[in-house]
């Protein structure tokens, strides 16, 4: 079987001005021209409060860049893949106690099931999932993306660890309910249910060479579901009754 052609560059330039076109006025299956009808007239957008000073530094401090070296782990050879993701949660665990008292902490059962992680993440009831292994900050290396579930309740951790001057370093943290979780190029996208029907949370962390962070650079809210009619959502109120004629 023949193989199929691919197109030209002549044929692609060619259909794409032919779409270009199609915006603004049409194009024709015979190569004319056609009217699309008037275009809307286009609106800029409104500059609010230009009397105000703009601010040189922020209000509250969110900490956008963080990043912290793992005490205790070793990376030996620089080679992130010979470290023991099981021991940089434990690290963790170890960094935060009061998160992790067995009475009282928050996360306590995260650090009573550690004691079933001896076969490695991700098996029985060990809190520790898979871990991934990708380039995501362009140097040629591997980083390793690290999750692993804090219990009780259903909030899931996600981290990322790169090589440092010989040491682990954390580039990136983030807990959340998770709906899923995405490599993509040097970015980490995170996605959260929301409290709106119809609707998710969307959080994108791309490396940043010059702050050698993992930084917040997309956090939006957007539709997954269909529309629904505000009168038939669960949480809508029935309209009051009308007032009885006297």
């Amino acid at each position: 079987m023949p193989r199929s052609r691919r197109p030209s560059r002549l044929a692609l330039r060619t259909a794409l001005v032919c779409v270009l076109l199609a915006v603004a006025v049409g194009c024709g299956d015979a190569g004319g021209l056609q009217g699309a009808g008037a275009a809307p007239t286009a609106v800029g957008p409104a500059r609010l409060w230009p009397e105000l000073t703009p601010a040189s530094s922020p209000a509250f401090v969110i900490g956008e860049v963080d990043t912290e070296v793992v005490k205790g782990i070793t990376v030996p050879g620089d080679d992130i893949r010979r470290v023991d993701p099981v021991a940089v949660v434990r690290a963790e665990i170890a960094a935060a106690p009061g998160d992790y008292d067995l009475a009282k902490g928050p996360y306590r059962e995260t650090a009573r099931r550690m004691a079933d992680c001896g076969q490695g993440p991700d098996k029985g009831r060990c809190p520790v999932l898979e871990p991934y292994y990708r380039d995501l900050t362009g140097d040629g290396r591997d980083e390793l993306t690290l999750g692993f579930r804090l219990l009780p309740g259903r909030t899931t951790a996600v981290r990322v660890y790169t090589v440092d001057e010989h040491r682990l370093l954390r580039v990136m943290a983030w807990d959340d309910a998770l709906s899923g979780v995405e490599l993509a190029g040097r970015s980490v996208i995170i996605r959260s249910p929301s409290e709106v029907a119809g609707y998710e949370y969307r959080l994108t962390w791309t490396w940043d060479r010059e702050q050698r962070a993992m930084l917040l650079t997309h956090d939006e809210m957007l539709r997954t579901g269909p529309r629904t009619h505000p009168s038939r959502h669960p949480s809508a109120k029935a309209p009051s009754p009308s007032p009885s004629p006297r």
